[in-house]
């Protein structure tokens, strides 16, 4: 059924970059062109997988299953289900967006946009992968192009930020490679499937082992979500990548971590999980109480945004801890509960904190700096600006009706039960979240307005468009949160069904 659909959405990208690598460097606008008119089609595929799932069935659909390495028993195996269908929306989405912002790039527009669209392959095959080696060179994909975009867009620290990027994903990586080539060896017959070894539970009759893979795992995860103390490697990266680099590491990249507790950690390693599972809620506690302390100490106001990113992204992961919680057959609705509020967040984040990158970088352009003393009274001088902006963080901030409030309130009603004591200091995060947020509105936007700016311009069309999607889709998320639930639920379901079950 449609078997070819993932396959296109997965290369048309890939195809993309290799037209545009053909274009003479000085036709700049035909290389800006060709780029959003290939990456277009992906972003409708995506549509069409959305309306075409079946969403009762929280199984995987449009499979594509084909030997490749025979020898290894290696298969291109593509499948999406309720988690990964969102994901690709939100990755194709971010991607269009981001070209349409990045139209003034002026220096080496050509490698630019390919590696734009070469990036988007490489995010794209993660969450279609149903191969552990297919997912591992996908995930190794998605590294090259963002280090290059860092290293040679980014700011003035640009190689530093980048070599540490890339130090910290290939440390991950290495983990992840030995933990793969460890399922592989434990299952029979030898498979790198990842519903067989699901259904297999690889090392389940040797608990060290069963940790280590665990543990080998998390290590990759934790570093791209990121957890702390592994999340030292985004500030930097943030802040000195190009704008657009910095939506797709924030909305997208990030979200590749969560994405693999989810799909490969809880299903394949339950009883390491569950075993684990408090250590990952105090990490996650952690991570939300001071990536917003941190943020609330920041000048710079990309910096803060990507702290906040700190934060936000341990509500993700106290919702899958609690999901992975070792209560038996109990609470299963609770767990479930939490797992979605993981996979909203995950969504919302990507359209909250791209749409704040952006307003970063718009105002950015116009001053060439982001040091908040420097701001002030531009929400007179800019309404529509200072409008985006405020509807932005009062997003991320967590107001009810809007996307953020609707993701955490379902991640701390999932995991109360689970993790009562745990749950009540992640509240914390969430008091010191909105005093960040409304401290950055109070010095960009109130107050006086500082002369340097007073010939400043208001955000342009082409910026408007860029952030429109993001705004849309904020409130359709919050206001009508069935939109992904429906989604998601099955697949949820099915996934915290299996870990219990196979856990105990």
């Amino acid at each position: 059924m449609n078997s070819w659909i993932l396959t296109a959405i997965t290369f048309l990208p890939l195809l993309g970059a290799l037209v545009i690598l053909f274009i003479p460097k000085a036709k700049e606008s035909a290389i800006k062109w060709t780029a959003l008119i290939w990456s277009l089609p992906p972003f409708a595929l995506s549509v069409m997988l959305w309306v075409g799932y079946l969403k009762s069935s929280g199984g995987y659909q449009y499979v594509v299953n084909i030997p490749w390495i025979r020898l290894l028993n290696i298969n291109y195996y593509l499948g999406v289900d309720g988690i990964s269908v969102p994901m690709i929306f939100l990755s194709t989405l971010l991607t269009t967006i981001c070209i349409i912002y990045s139209w003034n790039i002026k220096e080496r527009v050509k490698e630019y946009f390919a590696l734009f669209l070469f990036l988007e392959t490489g995010m794209l095959g993660v969450f279609t992968s149903l191969d552990l080696f297919l997912f591992y060179i996908f995930w190794e994909i998605s590294l090259v192009p963002m280090y290059f975009i860092i290293g040679v867009w980014g700011g003035p620290r640009k190689e530093y930020a980048a070599i540490k990027f890339f130090l910290y994903t290939l440390v991950g990586s290495v983990a992840m490679l030995l933990a793969i080539i460890g399922v592989y060896f434990y299952t029979s017959p030898h498979t790198f499937s990842i519903p067989e070894a699901v259904a297999q539970l690889p090392f389940s009759k040797n608990f060290m082992l069963q940790s280590l893979a665990f543990w080998a795992f998390f290590l990759a995860f934790a570093i791209k979500v990121p957890m702390w103390p592994f999340h030292t490697w985004l500030p930097d990266a943030h802040v000195e990548a190009p704008t657009a680099g910095s939506v797709i590491l924030a909305g997208v990249l990030l979200k590749l971590g969560g994405y693999g507790f989810i799909r490969i950690l809880i299903p394949m390693l339950p009883m390491a999980a569950q075993k684990y599972s408090f250590m990952l809620a105090v990490l996650a506690v952690i991570s939300i109480i001071y990536g917003a302390l941190v943020a609330m100490a920041q000048k710079d106001m990309k910096k803060l945004i990507a702290y906040s990113s700190v934060n936000h992204m341990g509500y993700v992961m106290l919702g899958i801890a609690a999901a992975c919680a070792a209560t038996g057959g109990l609470q299963l609705n609770d767990k479930a509960m939490a797992l979605n509020g993981a996979m909203l967040q995950m969504f919302s984040h990507g359209l909250i904190t791209g749409g704040l990158f952006l307003l970063v970088g718009v105002i950015y352009d116009r001053t060439h700096t982001r040091d908040l003393s420097q701001f002030g009274g531009l929400g007179a001088k800019l309404p529509v600006y200072g409008g985006l902006l405020a509807f932005m963080a009062f997003a991320s901030l967590g107001l009810p009706g809007l996307a953020g409030f609707v993701s955490e309130f379902f991640v701390f009603r999932g995991a109360l039960p689970i993790y009562t004591v745990m749950t009540g200091l992640a509240c914390i995060g969430i008091v010191v979240n909105a005093a960040y947020l409304l401290w950055m509105l109070q010095r960009v936007l109130l107050g006086p307005l500082n002369p340097r700016w007073a010939e400043l311009p208001d955000i342009n069309r082409r910026e408007v468009i860029s952030l429109m999607p993001s705004v849309i889709l904020t409130i359709l998320v919050g206001v009508v949160p069935a939109v992904l639930l429906t989604m998601f639920n099955g697949s949820v379901s099915r996934i915290v069904g299996m870990a219990v079950g196979a856990g105990g």
